[in-house]
C-alpha cells in the first residue's frame, strides 16, 4: 500500500493533472489544484483551459491502480444477505476505483478462514469479513496484521479479538429490547395479560442470533412472560418453517406470539402456522414478530401477517467504503460504527415505548416505504 502512495504522490509531481490519491479524498483534491495551477503557468493558456474544464476522474480507475478489496460474506441465505452483498458489488466496482475479490462462504466458517487467507496471499489492501461466528478469529486476524492488511468487519461482530480496524453494523441486542419493548406496550394496549412465547432464532452463535436473544429475554424476565422454546431457523425459510411446524404439534393452544430473527423464517413460520390453521397477524390470535425489515417482510407487514418488523441495515458498504477512504488519506476512523435504523407497524400496532427511557418512533408501512426500503 506505501508503494502505491509514493507511486501516486510521484505521478503528481511529474505528470500535469493527475489526482494523488484515491476516490475522491481531501488528499487528492489538493494534488489536483497544484496540478492544474502548474498547468496554468507553464502549459499554454488553451491547453490550461481544457484541462481546468475537464471532468475530474477517478484515480484508480484512471491509472489502472486500483484499490484491491477481499469480501468474505456470510452466504447468500437470506433476502437481507443478497441485499448485502449487492450494496458491496455496487459501491466496491471497477468504475468507482475498485478491484473486488468476493467470496460467497456459504455459511462454512472453516471456508470462511480460508478465503481470509486466500485475500491475504493476494495481496488485497483490505479485507472485509461478515463473520460466519463470533469466535474462531485470533489467529487469521493476527497474519492480515502482520501483513499490514486492514480489516474491516460488518454485520456480525467478533468476540474473541479486537485486531481489527473498524466494525460497521447494526446493535443487535438493541433490536432485541427494542422487539421486547414494544410488545410489552402492544399487549397493555390491546388488554393481553398472559403472555407466551416461542422464539425462532438464528444461527446458533451468529452475533445477530446472540444480540437478538439477550435484548428479547431481559423484556421476558422484566414483565414475567412464558417463554415455552427458543430453537434455531438459521436465518432460512425453510428452517423456519421445519421449526414452526415441531412448534405447532408441541405447542398447539398454548402460544400467542412468535418471535422469528429474521423475515425469512418468519416467511417459513408463516406457511406451517398456515398449514395448521393458525390465524397470526395484528387481530389473530398470534402475534409475529420479525426482524430485518426488507421489502418482502414490509410487505407482509402491510398485508397484515407480521404484526411488528425490527429493521437490521444491509447498506453497510457506503459506510465501509467512507472509512477506506478516510484510512487512505492516512486519517483514523472510529473501532465501531452503527448504522441508523427504524421499527415498522402499521397504524394499529404503533404504540409509544422506550428503551432504557430513550423514548423510540416506528414507521407506519405504506407503499411508499416498501418501495424505498432494500
Amino acid at each position: 500500500m506505501k508503494k502505491k502512495l509514493l507511486g501516486l504522490m510521484l505521478a503528481a509531481t511529474m505528470a500535469v493533472g493527475m489526482l494523488a490519491g484515491c476516490g475522491g479524498s481531501g488528499s487528492a483534491d489538493t494534488a489536483a489544484d497544484t496540478s492544474s495551477d502548474a498547468a496554468a503557468t507553464e502549459a499554454p493558456a488553451a491547453e490550461a483551459e481544457a484541462e481546468a474544464e475537464a471532468p475530474a476522474a477517478d484515480a484508480g480507475a484512471a491509472s489502472g491502480d486500483l484499490i484491491k478489496i477481499g469480501f468474505a460474506q456470510v452466504g447468500h441465505e437470506s433476502d437481507w444477505r443478497t441485499a448485502s452483498t449487492k450494496s458491496c458489488q455496487d459501491v466496491f466496482s471497477e468504475a468507482n476505483g475498485y478491484d473486488l475479490q468476493f467470496v460467497d462462504c456459504d455459511n462454512d466458517s472453516a471456508a470462511q478462514l480460508e478465503a481470509v487467507r486466500t485475500f491475504i496471499e493476494s495481496g488485497v489492501d483490505y479485507i472485509i469479513i461478515d463473520p460466519i461466528v463470533a469466535t474462531g478469529w485470533d489467529t487469521v486476524l493476527t497474519e492480515c496484521s502482520d501483513a499490514g492488511i486492514p480489516v474491516i468487519v460488518i454485520d456480525r461482530t467478533i468476540d474473541d479479538s479486537d485486531n481489527y480496524t473498524a466494525w460497521v453494523g447494526s446493535d443487535f441486542k438493541n433490536e432485541g429490547l427494542a422487539a421486547g419493548e414494544w410488545l410489552k406496550a402492544y399487549v397493555d394496549a390491546k388488554g393481553i395479560s398472559e403472555v407466551n412465547v416461542l422464539v425462532i432464532s438464528g444461527s446458533t452463535g451468529a452475533s445477530a442470533q446472540i444480540g437478538r436473544s439477550e435484548g428479547f429475554d431481559e423484556a421476558v424476565a422484566k414483565y414475567g412472560w412464558n417463554k415455552l422454546d427458543e430453537q434455531t431457523g438459521d436465518f432460512t425459510e425453510d428452517g423456519g418453517q421445519e421449526v414452526m411446524e415441531s412448534y405447532c404439534k408441541s405447542y398447539a393452544g398454548k402460544f400467542n406470539v412468535v418471535v422469528c430473527q429474521n423475515d425469512n423464517e418468519a416467511f417459513g413460520a408463516m406457511t406451517a402456522m398456515d398449514n395448521a390453521g393458525i390465524s397470526y397477524g395484528p387481530g389473530n390470535d398470534v402475534i409475529l414478530i420479525s426482524f430485518d425489515a426488507c421489502t418482502a417482510g414490509l410487505k407482509e407487514v402491510q398485508a397484515g401477517k407480521i404484526t411488528a418488523d425490527f429493521e437490521c441495515n444491509p447498506l453497510a458498504a457506503p459506510f465501509v467504503e467512507e472509512a477506506i477512504q478516510t484510512l487512505q488519506s492516512g486519517g483514523s476512523v472510529d473501532k465501531a460504527i452503527y448504522m441508523e435504523e427504524h421499527w415498522y407497524a402499521l397504524p394499529d400496532a404503533i404504540v409509544d415505548f422506550s428503551i432504557d427511557g430513550a423514548a423510540q418512533s416506528m414507521t407506519e408501512v405504506t407503499d411508499a416505504v416498501i418501495e424505498a426500503q432494500y
